[in-house]
């Protein structure tokens, strides 16, 4: 993402490729309880919050633009939400279900595939919607 944010010139680019998709982040609150618990498991020097902020920070930069949304857990969901991460493609998905004292990126990442009604794939998209639905829109 740096690399689109450095170039102003390049956001016009980014919008056409969201003209064919929708990208959705959803975060969590960096202000939140929940995160906080999150930093003290992690015990990290680049702290949740932290990546929160530098990610808002990014698409701030990107300036408003179809198809790019952003939303926080609503409150009640967040111990939901802080130890998966889920990257959805059509029928593929790359879901990283965070273990305990470790930071997301050292934590397994699954891709899964769509196989049919009711499986994994499903089961992790469905998880994904009902979370992104009850969330809360970044201003």
């Amino acid at each position: 993402m740096e690399r689109w944010i450095a170039d102003e010139e390049r956001t016009p680019h980014a919008q056409n490729r969201l003209d064919t998709c929708r990208v959705r982040f959803l975060l969590g609150d960096p202000e939140g309880e929940i995160t906080r618990q999150r930093e003290d498991v992690e015990a990290a020097a680049l702290t949740v919050s932290t990546r929160i902020r530098i990610t808002l920070e990014n698409l701030d930069r990107l300036g408003p633009l179809e198809g790019l949304e952003a939303r926080f857990s609503e409150a009640s969901d967040a111990a939901n939400h802080v130890g998966l991460s889920v990257f959805q493609f059509d029928h593929d998905a790359l879901v990283t279900p965070h273990l305990a004292r470790v930071i997301g990126h050292d934590s397994p990442m699954l891709h899964l595939r769509r196989q049919g009604d009711g499986g994994m794939f499903d089961r992790f998209k469905d998880h994904a919607e009902e979370l992104w639905e009850r969330g809360v829109l970044v201003s």
